[in-house]
């Protein structure tokens, strides 16, 4: 079906009249929103700074602040990438379809209830704004009376896609969609074909497509050229790392690790550090881990209870239990939060390390003295594997200590949350664009009833929102990773970033294992891989509920 004959079914509007209406509702969603934010704020007022006891009496409330703000600079960033195709002449059917269906969904939302977990909704009589809520709808009726949004939109988004029409996803730079093109080539010829098959042995990515990664600068993406790295941004590393999880999570998140420990000695290291660690990271000679997370301690890394004790030579010795450590068998570095000072309690004595190690094997996975592992099996995010780690006297040399200086761990590792929750978010894009994918390909395959199962409005309706909010997930995402490559602080971005697209990654999943039915339920079938593989986005890299919090804290304080 071409795009001639779609407009002839739906009586699209003018393009321009669209991003209007749309702008429109944005500006009403923001007044909504900022009602939303004084009434959190004088509901937590007179209870003293917005941290510990008073987040949590009110927690519901603050979390819920961060959703609706979440929904809300969604809206604001989708218009931004729609606004942006209509200057550079790309704002066709398709995209104008997801910007009405998205729209039509999220305003939606904030009127009715955002679900912020499959057994909570957050509505806005929770904020006492009931009345508020009513003049939001009032003002972005058109969205909401199917005359920009509804149904006829959804099927007819469904049925674009159905033609075999795409999204646009140009970054606006032209480099960075040539970037996207190289990867997804990458990606569609030697991740996905094999990613089911990987998944299924529960084996380590082979080491033959960790080199081809290396040779295409994946591991040094952000690094410095100075230091061998390909010096680009953030959003860079979104687009890679998107194309690659859209072929499998585990291709997409090898480079995690190198992230974190380049933004940690690129940010902290000594000149010594940077010189000696950076090119190896860069080129992939060196794959680090992060060494952080403690048996009890999750999301609260003050606990934590690692020790390291100087040696009279001036070495460390590391005496603890880690766990949900990826990767760690398979690295040469572990970058590891230990307690220099046990008098302390909290974030205070706690320091970073730069351990080196010995790269580990089938047969022999930590060959070193004092350090002792074992895996954790687990659903999905194969291909790394996940590890307890146990450290009975390891040696760290005199030069590990990150900066050279004690004390000051917790502070370097918050330094690199934005760029790891960033990083999360693109590689939760990346899963929602699979599950969306195969979706969308088995609702055309599978005949029911003399006629496709996409052509059924339950199924239709599905596939146009998951392709929408998958838009909607990407272009926060983008628009979290462009504040960080512009210098500033985005711990509140990254935050919304990682929260939406986890969601989204979710939602596609489950929605695209429920029109595969029985079939997606087999483990042969890749969506019950995709299912597996999405779960843990709302997990790992800080929680839903931490994310929601950090958001929360940040609106209150004004921070962001």
């Amino acid at each position: 079906m071409t795009t001639a004959s779609l407009s002839r079914d739906l009586d699209l509007p003018d393009p321009s009249v669209v991003l209007e209406r749309s702008a429109e509702a944005l500006a009403a969603a923001e007044v909504y929103s900022g009602r939303v934010r004084a009434a959190v704020r004088e509901k937590v007022a007179g209870q003293g700074p917005v941290k510990g006891a008073v987040l949590t009496k009110y927690q519901r409330a603050v979390h819920g602040l961060a959703w609706v703000e979440t929904t809300v600079r969604t809206l604001a960033a989708t218009l931004r990438w729609a606004s942006g195709l209509a200057e550079r002449q790309q704002f066709g059917m398709g995209e104008e379809l997801v910007l009405r269906v998205g729209f039509a969904e999220y305003l939606g939302q904030l009127i009715g209830g955002i679900p912020i977990s499959q057994s909570e909704l957050i509505r806005p009589r929770d904020f006492g704004l009931a009345d508020a809520a009513d003049e939001l709808a009032a003002k972005v009726a058109p969205f909401l009376d199917d005359e920009d949004g509804g149904i006829e939109a959804r099927a007819a988004l469904t049925r674009y896609l159905a033609s075999g029409h795409t999204i646009a996803d140009s970054t606006g730079d032209e480099l960075l969609d040539m970037v996207r093109e190289q990867f997804r080539r990458f990606s569609d010829d030697k991740i996905a074909p094999n990613a089911h098959r990987w998944h299924l042995a529960d084996r380590l990515i082979p080491d033959e497509l960790i080199g081809e990664l290396a040779k295409l600068g994946v591991f040094g993406i952000t690094i410095d050229e100075a230091y061998g790295g390909l010096g680009l941004g953030k959003l860079a590393m979104c687009v890679v790392t998107e194309e690659l999880s859209r072929g499998w999570i585990g291709a997409g998140s090898l480079s995690t690790r190198s992230e974190i420990a380049g933004d940690l000695i690129g940010g902290a290291g000594t000149k010594a550090q940077r010189d000696y660690w950076l090119p190896k990271i860069a080129s992939g000679e060196v794959l680090p881990t992060a060494v952080f997370t403690e048996p009890g301690s999750g999301s609260d890394l003050g606990s934590l209870r690692t020790a390291a004790r100087r040696t009279p030579v001036g070495s460390w010795r590391l005496f603890g239990a880690k766990t949900w450590i990826t990767h760690a068998a398979r690295s040469d570095l572990m970058t590891v939060l230990a307690r220099t000072d046990s008098s302390t309690e909290g974030y205070t004595g706690l320091s970073m390390f730069l351990a080196k190690k010995t790269r580990g094997t089938e047969d022999d996975p930590f060959p070193d003295a004092g350090l002792t592992g074992s895996d954790i099996e687990v659903l999905g995010y194969r291909g790394m594997r996940e590890y307890d780690l146990m450290f009975d006297g390891f040696e760290v040399a005199a030069d590990g200590l990150l900066g050279g200086v004690t004390g000051e761990g917790f502070k370097q590792l918050m330094q690199t949350f934005e760029s790891a929750r960033i990083q999360t978010a693109a590689r939760a894009t990346g899963v929602a664009r699979s599950a969306l994918d195969r979706g969308l390909a088995y609702a055309l395959e599978r005949q029911q009833f003399s006629r496709p199962i996409a052509d059924f409005p339950r199924v239709s309706d599905k596939l146009a929102v998951m392709a929408a909010e998958t838009v909607m997930a990407r272009e926060l995402t983008y628009y979290a990773a462009r504040e960080k490559d512009n210098g500033k602080r985005s711990d509140v971005e990254a935050g919304m970033a990682k929260l939406l697209a986890a969601r989204v990654a979710w939602s596609n999943a489950d929605c695209s294992l429920q029109i595969h039915g029985g079939l997606g339920y087999a483990l042969e079938s890749e969506i019950s891989r995709i299912l597996c593989d999405a779960r843990i986005l709302n997990i790992f890299e800080g929680a839903a509920e931490i994310q929601a919090q950090v958001i929360g804290r940040g609106l209150l304080s004004g921070a962001n």
